[in-house]
C-alpha cells in the first residue's frame, strides 16, 4: 500500500507529528529504509516484528517497513506490563521489537527485562523514543544499518507479497482469559482499510486526528491503512487528553475524528467547549455495544460533524456492519447499521436462524474475516466454521430494515427467573437517568431467581448514591431487567480501547464490595 500511496499522493502531506512532516514519497522512502534495516539484522519474510509504543511517526514508518520486508506485525497494547508483552513476543517468536523507554514514565525495555519469560528469538530491540540501553539500538542507529543491497531486497520482497501472505497478528483485548492472536493476511487487511474509506468518504483533503491506539484494529486498519488508501493526512495522538484534542482540532484543522463513545462524551461535557474552534470537523465514527442513544443525539445537535457513523467491528473481522451517511439520527443512535458490502449476517440461536426482532448470536461471513487464531486450532474450530462463518459471541437483533442492534455478549447475558437479560439494553436505559453518566451491568447469583442484575454507575453530580434508582428503573423497564443492587463508583474499569472490563466488576462483586446500594 505504501508504494501505491507514494505513486498516487507523492507530494501530499502524509503525516505530521510534532516537528516531523513527511509527504507520501518521503514516508515511503523512510519505510523502505526501515525494511532494509530489518533485513540487515536477519529478519526474513514471515518473521514476526513487535511494536510496543504509543502513536507516533515512528510507529507508522515501522509498520510500513515491516510490511514491505515481508515480515508480520505484532502490535502490543501500551497498557501491558512486562510479562504480558513478553508472553506475546514469546508466543509469536518475534525477532525484533520497536519500543520506547519514556512513555508516561514507563521504560518498556526495563519492564521486559524484569520478567522470567525466555525470548530466545528476540535479537533486535529498537528504541524509538527515550534513553537507549546497551542491549538496544537507537532509532537512527538502526536505520543506519540499511544497505543498498537490502533496499533492493526489500523491493523484491514486497513485489512477491500476495493477498494470502500473513500481514499481522493482532491480539484480542483479553478482557476475559488469555488474549488470542488473530491471523490476518494482506488481502483481508486491505479489505478493511479500503471499505472504511468507502464507508466514510475519507479523501486526500482530510486531516485525521488519530486518537485510537495503533495497536488496535481501529487505529491500525481504519486509521493508518485507511489514510494510505485515501491520501489523507495522519495526525498521531499519543495519549487521550481532551484539552489537547480540542485544541488540536482548531490548530490542525482536523476534519476526521473517530473514537470510542467516551471521546465524544468528553467533548460534549467539556466546560470550555465553546472556546475551541471545532468548525472543521466533518466525520465522526464510533462503535460499541453500549453507545448511549442520547450521546449520538447530542453529537448531532451540538457538534459540527456532517457525517456521523456508528459501526460494529471486531479484531477477527474488521468493520462488518455500519450505518451510512444519510441515515437518520434514530438509526445511528439505536443501531449499528447494515452489513458492509461483501458481508453476510445471520442471527442464530441453538443452530437456527432467527427472524427479525428475535435475539441470537451474531454470525458473520466476509472477505476480511480472519484466517484463524495463532497456534490454537481448537479455538479456531469453535469460532470459525469450515464455510467461513464467524461466531462473534455478541447477541444481536435485526429489525425489518436489516439494521443490527447489539444487545450484549453471550458471556455477559444472565438469566433472571427464566428470562434472558442483556446488559447493554439495561445500561442504555440507566443512561437515560439525569444523574447517570456511565453504567455497567453484570449478573450476580440470587437464591430465588438464579441471577439478578447489579449495576455499577458513575454519577454526573459526583454524589455517592442515587436515591430511588431501583424504583426509577421499575418505571423504565420490565421487572426482570431491573438491577437489584446498585454501586456508585468514581470510574469504571476500562481497557486501552475504551471497553469496560467486566471481569474486574465481577471480581469486585464477588468480594462483596457494595459501597452504595439502592
Amino acid at each position: 500500500m505504501s508504494a501505491a500511496a507514494a505513486d498516487r499522493f507523492a507530494n501530499h502531506l502524509a503525516l505530521e507529528d510534532g516537528t516531523t512532516r513527511l509527504n507520501y514519497a518521503e514516508l515511503f522512502q523512510q519505510a523502505r529504509t526501515f525494511g532494509a534495516a530489518l533485513g540487515s539484522v536477519g529478519v526474513e519474510p514471515g518473521d514476526r516484528v513487535g511494536i510496543w509504543a504509543f502513536n507516533s511517526a515512528q510507529w507508522v514508518i515501522a509498520l510500513l517497513g515491516i510490511s514491505m520486508s515481508g515480515a508480520v506485525l505484532v502490535p502490543i497494547n501500551t497498557r501491558f506490563k512486562g510479562r504480558e508483552a513478553a508472553d506475546l513476543l514469546w508466543r509469536t517468536r518475534a525477532k525484533a521489537l520497536v519500543t520506547m523507554t519514556d512513555f508516561l514514565g514507563t521504560d518498556y525495555v526495563a519492564m521486559l527485562g524484569g520478567t522470567d519469560v525466555p525470548l530466545p528469538d528476540l535479537n533486535t530491540i529498537i528504541v524509538a523514543s527515550g534513553d537507549v540501553p546497551p542491549q538496544a539500538d537507537s532509532w537512527d542507529r538502526f536505520l543506519g544499518r540499511a544497505t543498498d543491497a537490502e533496499r533492493v531486497a526489500v523491493e523484491r520482497r514486497w513485489m512477491h507479497l500476495g493477498p494470502d501472505d500473513l500481514s499481522d497478528i493482532l491480539f484480542t483485548s483479553g478482557t476475559t482469559g488469555q488474549p488470542k492472536g488473530v491471523l490476518m493476511t494482506h488481502g483481508r487487511t486491505l479489505c478493511v482499510a479500503t471499505d472504511w474509506v468507502e464507508m466514510t468518504g475519507l479523501c486526500a483533503e482530510d486531516r485525521y486526528l488519530m486518537v485510537n491506539p495503533y495497536f488496535h484494529m481501529f487505529g491500525l486498519k481504519a486509521g493508518i491503512l485507511a489514510c494510505l488508501a485515501s491520501g489523507a493526512t495522519m495526525l498521531p495522538e499519543a495519549v487521550f487528553d481532551i484539552d489537547r484534542i480540542l485544541a488540536r482540532v482548531g490548530t490542525d484543522e482536523v476534519t476526521v475524528l473517530p473514537g470510542p463513545p467516551t471521546l465524544y462524551q468528553a467533548m460534549l461535557d467539556h466546560p470550555a467547549r465553546d472556546t475551541f474552534k471545532l468548525s472543521s470537523l466533518r466525520v465522526a465514527v464510533t462503535g460499541a455495544a453500549d453507545i448511549p442513544v442520547e450521546l449520538i443525539r447530542r453529537v448531532d445537535d451540538e457538534l459540527p460533524f456532517s457525517t456521523i457513523i456508528t459501526g460494529y467491528g471486531l479484531t477477527e473481522a474488521g468493520t462488518a456492519v455500519a450505518t451510512m451517511p444519510g441515515d437518520d439520527v434514530e438509526t445511528i443512535a439505536t443501531t449499528v447499521g447494515r452489513p458492509r458490502p461483501g458481508f453476510e449476517l445471520r442471527i442464530v440461536n441453538d443452530g437456527h436462524d432467527m427472524p427479525a426482532g428475535e435475539p441470537g448470536e451474531v454470525v458473520l461471513r466476509g472477505g476480511s474475516v480472519m484466517a484463524g487464531y495463532l497456534n490454537d486450532p481448537e479455538a479456531t474450530a469453535v469460532t470459525l466454521s469450515p464455510e467461513g462463518w464467524l461466531r462473534t459471541g455478541d447477541i444481536g437483533v435485526v429489525d425489518g430494515a436489516n439494521n443490527l442492534r447489539i444487545v450484549g455478549r453471550l458471556k455477559d447475558m444472565f438469566i433472571v427467573g427464566g428470562f434472558n437479560a442483556y446488559p447493554a439494553e439495561i445500561e442504555n436505559s440507566l443512561l437515560r437517568h439525569p444523574d447517570i453518566a456511565q453504567a455497567a451491568v453484570i449478573g450476580i447469583p440470587d437464591e430465588r431467581l438464579g441471577e439478578v442484575g447489579m449495576a455499577f454507575v458513575v454519577t454526573r453530580s459526583g454524589a455517592g448514591s442515587v436515591p430511588d434508582l431501583v424504583e426509577w428503573c421499575r418505571d423504565q423497564m420490565a421487572n426482570y431487567k431491573v438491577p437489584r443492587v446498585v454501586e456508585v463508583v468514581d470510574e469504571l474499569p476500562i481497557n486501552a480501547t475504551g471497553k469496560v472490563v467486566k471481569d474486574t466488576l465481577r471480581e469486585r462483586a464477588a468480594r462483596g464490595h457494595v459501597d452504595s446500594a439502592t
